[in-house]
Parts: structure tokens; sequence; C-alpha cells
């Protein structure tokens, strides 16, 4: 490729709305173009990049023996509404009518499109397994699209669904998908993470998130420090705590702290340590009464200096059909105090106590008093209240926690999330009655798998991990172009003119990925333009060396650039090329 015959973009400043280094390098290196919020269009740059991710995703699911289809952007609502999403989903589901006034949705993932699909052609247990993959546009409504690619509403997603006949099969297919995605990380280049994570909207009960690690990232992933044990937030557990709960040391008793209605302000005035607070939560819960839906009232107890998990409380029996935060005349009406002074001991109505396994073994504690203005201290369960009715799992584990297979303790440090693998079992195969006739001549229900590749959010994630203050760094699996040439005066100088010229047909008859810079740009501009690119090999042939028979060579990342013999340039570069080929990403 030529510069003078392709499209190059570039800007001497990102736009304001740029909020991170991967929107705003995208931007500036002219990869993508806004065209509405969240909405971009692939300029030839930047769409060379997730050609060649869409080109080792397609490799490596063809050789998990994945079979590529295409489904519609635009489905039949009819198809959601046997899944139960079209009215679950939520406002990032964007729905629309056509001429007849039926109701579509643009997808946003494919479960059930695929499903359909299965259950019309996927009639015999000898058909299975089976793994259908497709590279395709998706959409979802995100109500506050930011970060370029990073949390778009357009964008583009390699989805996979398997579907085999039993439990057993469904879990090798997932583990086949599991090494599959492991080899396409390798080959990007990234350093990344495997966690395990919750499974979120989709569903199902088996579920891992690969996730790039960048000081940006919007994810806490946590992993031990001992062992391979990794999770999401979301998903992290810490050994549990070791008992039996201490015996009572101090009587209760009720002190003012006027003002302090925050765990760390009462802990502060006490002159107590954090963890020795409870904080209460109180949520609601819709129930049947004698006079229809009336509010269940649940007081969650956390440790002052832990946060609540909602993903874990979401599972607690009660929660697990949906939970809101109690309103503050709610509040006022069970424990006779607003916000800031609540606690276990003695509300004014009936509330079901759920509480952390922390605090379960806590003696001696500090919480509300249900008085504004005061709390108690030396709050003991048995004594003076009663034990919990249920104990949880409720919080976020924090940095030095134990690790729960006792791989020492837990760290925690940032992700983007760019894949996630899924075993979703029969959840939507019964809802849509999807039946193959099993080995006894019984109808069965599939058991299914799903599996996502962020197409466009990984090149984002790329440059989150791989930049520096000229700009982005890629792996040489997904930059634009391999090597670029940059021939100093070859307006001026017939000799640089044609050993640039001899350099890049070489270069391109091996095969390798080349552009040559023939525009007659001045060097530092030129430069400074290929390295905000971050195309990874660069070639500089100047009248200078070529009189000494040399030309130069430097890597995107090298401090300075290296003298080679003009006659060796080509295997040099080939050679180069071959090496960081080799070079893999880890998972940590």
């Amino acid at each position: 490729m030529r510069a003078t015959r392709f499209l190059i973009s570039t800007l001497k400043e990102a736009p304001a709305d740029a909020e991170i280094i991967s929107h705003q390098l995208m931007m500036r290196a002219g990869l993508i173009k806004k065209l509405g919020a969240g909405i971009y269009t692939y300029m030839p740059m930047g769409l060379r990049v997730l050609r060649k991710v869409e080109a080792i995703v397609r490799e490596e699911m063809n050789r998990a023996g994945g079979i590529e289809c295409s489904m519609p952007v635009i489905q039949p609502a009819e198809l959601w509404r046997e899944s139960g999403r079209f009215e679950s989903m939520g406002p990032e589901l964007l729905r629309l009518k056509d001429r007849h006034d039926r109701d579509f949705i643009v997808q946003p993932t494919s479960e059930e499109a695929v499903t359909d699909l299965a259950r019309q052609e996927f009639r015999s247990y000898r058909q299975l397994p089976r793994n259908l993959y497709q590279i395709q546009t998706k959409f979802r409504d995100e109500r506050r699209p930011r970060f370029g690619l990073m949390r778009g509403r357009e964008f583009i997603m390699k989805d996979a669904y398997s579907f085999d006949r039993d439990e057993a099969a469904a879990k090798r297919s997932y583990d086949a998908m599991d090494r599959a995605y492991r080899a396409m990380f390798d080959r990007f280049g990234l350093t990344y993470r495997a966690v395990a994570a919750d499974s979120g909207a989709i569903g199902g009960n088996l579920s891992e998130e690969f996730q790039v690690i960048a000081a940006t990232g919007e994810d806490a992933i946590v992993y031990a420090s001992d062992s391979d044990y990794a999770a999401s937030m979301e998903k992290a557990e810490a050994a549990p705590p070791k008992g039996p709960r201490p015996a009572p040391a101090q009587d209760m008793r009720k002190v003012a702290t006027p003002g302090m209605s925050t765990c760390a302000a009462v802990a502060e005035f006490l002159g107590l340590p954090l963890h020795a607070t409870v904080k209460s939560l109180v949520l609601a819960t819709e129930a049947e009464g004698n006079d229809g839906p009336q509010a269940q009232i649940w007081l969650l107890l956390l440790r002052g200096d832990h946060d609540m998990n909602e993903v874990k409380v979401r599972k607690v029996p009660g929660l697990d059909r949906g939970y809101r935060f109690a309103t503050e005349a709610e509040i006022l009406a069970h424990f006779g105090t607003p916000p800031g002074y609540l606690g276990p001991v003695g509300p004014t109505k009936p509330v079901r106590v759920v509480a952390d396994r922390e605090v379960a073994v806590m003696a001696d504690w500090v919480c509300g008093a249900n008085e504004a203005g005061y709390h108690l201290v030396g709050v003991n369960w048995g004594r003076d209240l009663p034990g919990p009715e249920q104990v949880a799992d409720l919080r976020n584990v924090v940095a030095g926690d134990p690790a729960p297979d006792g791989g020492g303790t837990l760290a925690i440090e940032r992700g983007i999330e760019i894949g996630h693998v899924f075993y979703l079992g029969t959840k939507y195969s019964e809802a849509m009655d999807a039946t193959f006739l099993d080995e006894d001549g019984k109808p069965r229900y599939f058991e299914m798998g799903c599996y996502g590749i962020g197409i466009t959010r990984l090149p984002a994630a790329a440059i989150e991990q791989n930049h520096d203050a000229r700009g982005i760094i890629w792996p040489d699996a997904i930059a634009p172009f391999a090597v670029v040439i940059c021939p100093i005066g070859r307006d001026r100088s017939d000799a640089v003119r044609a050993a640039a010229q001899t350099v890049y047909d070489a270069l391109m008859q091996a095969g390798v990925d080349v552009i040559l810079d023939d525009r007659g740009e001045r060097p530092g501009v030129m430069f400074a333009e290929w390295e905000l690119i971050g195309v990874p090999h660069r070639v500089t042939i100047g009248a200078r060396n070529l009189d000494q028979g040399q030309v130069e060579y430097q890597h995107r990342r090298d401090d300075g650039a290296t003298l080679v013999p003009e006659a060796d340039i080509v295997s040099f570069v080939r050679s180069r090329v071959e090496e960081q080929g080799h070079a893999r990403g880890s998972n940590g």
C-alpha cells in the first residue's frame, strides 16, 4: 500500500469529548470518526485493525469447530417475547415497528434468533454437538454512551452459541471455547486474565470473563497472590471468617453521636477502628398480603469498612426475585428514625435481618440506636439481640482478604472486559420449546452455551494497554500495517526513491503488510504521524545513510534507531516481524 493511495486522516488534538486515552488516540490517529452519540464510522486505518482482529477470531473459532453464519440485525419481537426478554431487558433494547405496526428489535445479541434456528435445523441427537457463530453488528441503546468504542451504542461482536444433548457434552463445548479464547488473546499479544464472573442478564450458571489488564479499566479484577484463583469483583469471594464468635467483653450502652450519620464519622468520634462498626442498609421487596401487595422490609448488616455487592445480594433467598432500596417513609415507619442512625436492636416494626458473614462473627460492635444523634456501643449477638435470621456473603472483597482457595491473599487490579463465555443450560431452549429427539426417541431440551468477544472494543482495550506520550503502540498481530517505509527527501533523491521502492517491493513479495509513505512529508511530520498511528516497525531511508550503504530500522518501542546494511534490511525486517509475531500475550 502507498500512502498517497490510502486515506490517512490524523488530528493534532483530540476532540473535547474524548475522555480516555484510547478514545483520544483513535480519533487523533484517524481510526474512527464520530457520526452520532456512541456511533462511529470505522475509517480505513481503523477498519484494517478490525479486520485483523476478526481474522484471528475466525481462524480460532473455525479451528475449534465453529460454523459461521450471519443472523439479522433486525429481529421479530415475537422471538424475544418467547424468551421473556422483550419486556425484561429494559431500555437498552432498541424496539421499533414496521409499516404494519409489527414489533421488531435491533439485536444486542442473538440467543433468541439462534435458538429458533436450532429448533428448526437440529432435530436429532446425531446432529449434535453444534456451534454456530457470527461476526455481526449489534446495538445497545446505552443511556450514556462514552469512551469511544469502549462503550458505544453500535458495535461489532463475535457471538457464538453451542448446542449439546446433555450437561456433560455442553461443558465440553464450554471448555473448547475457553481454550479457543485463550488462543485468540495470546495471538492478540495482550496481557489478560480469565476470571470467574456473574452471568448477568444473559443468564446461566457458569461464566468466565476475559479481561485486558489496564489501569483505566472499568472493571475490578480480583486474584490470589499464590494460586490461579481470579474472579470479577461481582463474583469474587474471600475465605469465610474463622469462628467461633468471641465472647462479649463490653456492656451495651447508648452514646451520643450528634451529627455523626456515617460509620466513618462515628468511628473517628469514638476513637475506634472502622471495622468495629456495622452499617445498616434497608431494602424492600413486594409481598402479597390480605390487602394486596405489601412491602417486606429487609435490614442488611455489613461491617463499616465494607461495601455491599449487589450481585451477591440478588442471590439471597427472598431477595433473588428482585428488590429495591426502601423509601425514607418506610425507614421511618420501621425504625422510627431517618437513615444514619439505624440498627438491628429494637426496630419499631419487624424486619428481616440478613448479616454478612463477617458481621455474624463480630463481638462488641457499634451500630445505630434507632434514635437520631445516638449509637449503641458494645453490641453482641445473642445477648442484646437475636442471632441473624440469615447469614450470607454480601460484600465486595478488599485487597488483603484471604483467598477462598487458601492461595495467599487477594489483590485487585483494573481490567477491560473483551470476552465472556457462558454455560446457559436450558434457559432459552425451555423458554422457546427448542427440542431434539434423543437416542431413546424422547424430546430433550438443548443444553446451550454462549460466547462473546467485543471486536470493536478489543482495539480500544489494546490501546489502553499499549501507548505512550507519542501515540499508539500496536501489537504486531492487529496493527493496521506491520511496517512503514519512510523515505527522507524522496522527491530530491533518485537513490532514496529507488531504494524505498526496492525495499517495499521485496517486503510485499515476502507477504509483509507494509505501507510506503510516498507523500513527500518532512521527516518530523512523517515520524510523528506514524508514531501516533502506532505502526510497529519503521524503516527510514535517507541519502546520507545510503551513501554509507545503510538504512535505519526502529521498532515503535525502541528508544533509538539501528543502522542496518541496505542489502540486509529486508531479511532483518522480516526476522523482526516474525519474532514479534511469535511473542504471546499472558493470562497473568
